[in-house]
C-alpha cells in the first residue's frame, strides 16, 4: 500500500472512532437521564 492509501485508511478509522464515541456518549447520557427521571418519580429499579 502506498502512504496515501494508508493515510486514507487511518482517516476513515479516526472518523469511525469519533462517530462511535459520540454514539456511546449519547447512549450513556440517555441512560443517565432516564435513571435521574426514574429516581425523581420514585420508581427505584
Amino acid at each position: 500500500m502506498t502512504p496515501d492509501e494508508l493515510d486514507l485508511i487511518r482517516r476513515r478509522q479516526k472518523a469511525r472512532a469519533r462517530v462511535m464515541a459520540l454514539l456511546l456518549g449519547g447512549l450513556v447520557l440517555l441512560i443517565f437521564a432516564i435513571s435521574i427521571a426514574k429516581i425523581q418519580l420514585g420508581m427505584h429499579l
